[in-house]
């Protein structure tokens, strides 16, 4: 039997990654341990996790013409994503330069290439949004096609998820269509100007909130309940770059079976601390038996 039907409308990106004992400060430079150069960006990530979580899984998105671009594409059908309506535009495919330091966090700086480029949604690309269980959005793509998925897919009645990432001003007509909303701290705040201990400030935009608060876990939010704090899995971290793609493609999943959302941030809890235990994007994002096996021995 095959999973939900997840429809994934986002970014790929090509990412650069080094290494070092510590992060530099600003006009500083510091010797790094090593290099790795692997595929991801928000889009493509979440939905290679969806996919190895047990989604099928549709990426809508654009890559460049470039050699980037045809490693992309490589990775996400190897990793069983259906790239039929992935658009491939002339020119560079997005990239990502990360730094991670030896505790495992992060600096990143994203260049969006072809993901610029991918506007003005198709009729076949909103017939794939509106077909899906879930749709599943982040924000390295233009905002208007974000915004533009959103409402086909509330008119279709197809759940929408939206992680909002990077942070930045959301128009009301996107989170009208937002069923889930996926956020960390920072961009709680920017949002609805809320602390780690009112996670239900943003139910007067949107009717679901998931809170990531790191090594403490996660909130769940929904309008006439009490929000609902989930402990993280006690992991070694070696690197988090791709825990919060790990964690929402797995909670798109395991809504789309229709498990209670409580149950699914959960789950999706464990698939964000198997992640955290390999170096990587979306080399790092584990499969449904790797997830399945963590959150039973929690």
């Amino acid at each position: 039997m095959s999973g939900p039907r997840i429809a994934v409308v986002g970014s790929a990106n090509m990412d650069l990654v080094g290494t070092g004992a510590r992060l530099p400060r600003p006009g500083e430079t510091v010797l790094g341990h090593e290099f790795v150069m692997v595929p991801g960006g928000k889009g493509a990530n979440q939905a290679i996790a969806a996919a190895r979580a047990g989604g099928d899984v549709s990426f809508l998105g654009a890559l460049g013409s470039d050699a980037f671009g045809v490693t992309l594409k490589a990775r996400l059908e190897s990793s069983g994503v259906d790239t039929a309506l992935t658009r491939v535009s002339y020119g560079a495919s997005g990239v990502a330069i990360v730094m991670v330091d030896e505790p495992g966090e992060n600096s990143i700086m994203v260049l969006p290439g072809a993901n610029s480029s991918f506007t003005a949604l198709q009729p076949d690309e909103l017939a794939a949004v509106a077909a899906a269980d879930v749709l599943l959005l982040q924000l390295e793509i233009p905002l208007a096609t974000v915004t533009a998925a959103a409402v086909a897919a509330r008119a279709a009645g197809t759940r929408v998820v939206l992680n909002a990432a990077p942070s930045m001003p959301l128009p009301p007509e996107l989170l009208a269509a937002v069923d889930l909303l996926v956020v960390n701290e920072v961009e709680q705040q920017d949002i609805a100007g809320a602390g780690r201990e009112e996670p239900g400030r943003l139910l007067d935009v949107v009717p679901r909130v998931v809170l990531t608060v790191g090594s403490d876990g996660a909130w769940y939010a929904e309008r006439g309940r009490d929000p609902v704090h989930v402990p993280a899995f006690a992991v070694e971290t070696v690197d988090s770059t791709a825990a919060g793609d790990a964690f929402v493609g797995a909670l798109a999943v395991a809504w789309g079976e229709g498990r209670e959302l409580i149950d699914a941030v959960r789950w999706a809890s464990a698939a964000g601390a198997v992640c955290v235990r390999r170096l990587g994007s979306s080399v790092a994002l584990p499969s449904r038996a790797d997830i399945d096996a963590l959150y039973g021995a929690g």
